[in-house]
């Protein structure tokens, strides 16, 4: 199958069990019937990591924050699907 952008061939990859075509030029993605539901069911059953910011802290440690220490951001079952 081809980009309906580009005209070029698009490549296929395989994650959690969902096919995905996407185009190596534009990176842009499509998705075959039914693949958005089974992505979005499997996001909703995914329950995101608690982070350091997140959780309770012990009433001696000091808060963390400032311009010292940078967020952790983690990742997500979308961001794990469409990283080619």
């Amino acid at each position: 199958m081809k980009c309906p952008q580009c005209e070029i061939d698009l490549k296929i990859a395989e994650r959690s069990m969902i096919e995905i075509d996407y185009c190596p030029e534009c990176r842009g993605v499509w998705l075959d019937r039914g693949e958005l539901d089974k992505i979005i069911e499997r996001s909703a059953m995914v329950q995101p990591a608690q982070s350091y910011e997140d959780r309770p802290r012990k009433p001696y440690e000091p808060p963390r924050g400032g311009h010292y220490h940078k967020k952790k951001k983690t990742k997500s079952l979308l961001g794990e699907l469409f990283d080619f």
